[in-house]
């Protein structure tokens, strides 16, 4: 049984291999097409809602957020991790990056046309998880659309299945849990990708993408 991680460690664990994780996954997207047609989806249906703000949580080193503002978004990051935060404001100056927790955003009511959550939900203990949902729904403007990603758990009967995650302790969902949960919290599931491993992929586990418009 790996032991809950407490966010304090979390973040020093990412401020520990910050440069490291920038370097390997800075350029992931260029062999990424599926993810970046997901992310094109995202983008042009929070435009087609007539709107444009997106706060990409758990920016990381900044990577993504720069390639929704090349989709013609007012994309802003947040991240724990200051290292990271640090890595962003450098490799792309002209876009804001604030240090911040997803439990208690620094964003007012209503105020944001999307919200992506990229993997940045799985370091968080499943009883932890309901906050960042209300938080989501909190800031999205109505009509306003979350896309989160994540890895699968082995299936319906493990609704949640920890795994030891290289930089710290990281939870997968089965996706029909996680968009019941996105339910619960006013946030109705539009469409769903899933990704079957490769075969030299080192975990062997589906990645899905859940897009859901707040209602």
């Amino acid at each position: 049984m790996v032991e809950h991680t407490a966010p304090g460690t979390v973040r020093e664990a990412y401020d520990a291999v910050a440069a490291t994780y920038e370097e390997m996954f800075r350029d992931s997207l260029r062999d990424s097409p599926l993810d970046r047609a997901v992310l094109g989806v995202f983008a042009e249906v929070v435009r087609a809602a007539g709107g444009g703000r997106v706060a990409d949580l758990g920016c990381g080193p900044g990577h993504v957020t720069a390639h929704l503002d090349g989709l013609g978004l007012s994309a802003f990051g947040v991240d724990a991790s200051p290292a990271m935060i640090g890595l962003a404001r450098r490799a792309h100056p002209r876009l804001r990056f604030d240090v911040g927790s997803m439990d208690a955003l620094d964003i007012a009511d209503g105020t944001l046309d999307g919200v992506l959550s990229r993997w940045s939900v799985i370091h968080l203990p499943p009883d932890e998880l309901p906050a960042v949902l209300a938080e989501f729904h909190r800031v999205l403007a109505p009509g306003g659309h979350l896309l989160i990603a994540f890895s699968a758990s082995g299936g319906p009967a493990h609704p949640t299945q920890v795994f030891d995650h290289a930089v710290a302790p990281a939870y997968r969902w089965w996706p029909d849990h996680l968009a019941a949960l996105l339910r619960t919290y006013g946030l109705a599931e539009t469409a769903r990708t899933i990704r079957e491993p490769e075969p030299t992929d080192r975990r062997q586990f589906q990645q899905v993408h859940l897009l859901a418009r707040k209602t």
